[in-house]
């Protein structure tokens, strides 16, 4: 007898989208976009709690229902070579999906539009971006054949929900989009592909068939040193914008530690790539993500806050 829709979809959550964890980042991601854009231009106040809550709301329900699209886009090479994963073992079914992120949706456009009327443009936007993505931008065989091109190509949600988030200060308050969050909306780009690039970092011994990794792409001490990359290049942006803005050195101080912190992992996978130090890849670019939108819009609202 199968277990009731709300056991197998908590199940589904632990394995795919752990919604505590996940939760707490995007909250973070959210207080730090809305932030450092009131805080770029001269603000020393947050949001009320209404538009911050909906913000969350909105901001994780898109990372969700990003994880249920690619189910769907992904189920092909699921079926054949990941059976161990929720769908294609029979945990949910693709349908079950469907129905949830179709309610999900509805209820985010019913809020942003009886609540947040102002915010429908750049919540559409981001809601457009998600359907193309859904369906490779219709060119899902010449995308997979150029990794870096569908890499981009799927990582410019990242900065459009940062554009959405941002937008609940600067769109609300009709201040007008300003330079500052061209220069969040660049990190949060970059931030996104250390984020996608380090989780699919594997040890030679975890490669499975059929399914792409950066290191079976690009090899294995390879792709472990395009990530160092892609995370200087996070940290050069990040330290840009902090000079830019004035903030106080003990900032710079924590997001540099930060990077050559998260750099030791992988420094550790190139001299012995074994799934422990790719593992700690993987924890490495989320743990770089928190400390680094945290230093960059969330200690310094909560600085002024407090004082």
């Amino acid at each position: 007898m199968q277990k009731s829709i709300l056991i197998r979809l908590h199940q589904y959550q632990k394995e795919r989208f752990p919604i505590l964890r996940h939760g707490l980042l995007i909250t973070a991601f959210t207080f730090c976009a809305i932030s450092f854009s009131r805080l770029s231009r001269g603000m020393n106040d947050f949001v009320d709690l209404k538009t911050f809550s909906i913000g969350v709301y909105t901001s994780f329900s898109f990372f969700f229902l990003l994880r249920i699209f690619d189910e769907f886009k992904d189920q092909k090479e699921d079926s054949l070579y990941r059976k161990y994963l929720p769908v294609p073992r029979g945990l949910v079914s693709l349908k079950e999906l469907a129905i949830l992120g179709l309610v999900i949706g509805l209820t985010q456009y019913a809020i942003i539009l009886l609540l947040q009327p102002k915010m429908l443009i750049l919540f559409l936007i981001v809601w457009i971006y998600l359907l193309l993505m859904r369906y490779e931008f219709f060119m899902a065989d010449w995308l997979k054949e150029k990794p870096i091109i569908y890499l981009v190509s799927h990582m410019m949600i990242i900065p459009l929900i940062d554009l959405y988030s941002s937008g609940l200060d600067w769109n609300l308050s009709n201040s007008g989009f300003h330079f500052a969050i061209y220069l969040f909306i660049a990190i949060s780009f970059f931030n996104g592909i250390v984020i996608e690039f380090g989780r699919k970092i594997k040890s030679p011994k975890d490669e499975e068939e059929g399914v792409n990794s950066y290191t079976k792409i690009y090899g294995t001490k390879s792709g472990a040193v395009i990530w160092m990359v892609l995370l200087s290049i996070t940290f050069l942006l990040s330290i840009v914008t902090m000079f830019k803005y004035e903030y106080h050195p003990a900032a710079i101080i924590i997001i540099s530690t930060a990077y050559i912190l998260s750099l030791a992992p992988s420094i550790l996978f190139v001299l012995k790539p074994i799934q422990g130090y790719a593992k700690s890849i993987e924890k490495a670019s989320g743990l770089w993500t928190l400390i680094m939108y945290l230093t960059l819009g969330g200690f310094p609202m909560l600085h002024v806050l407090i004082h």
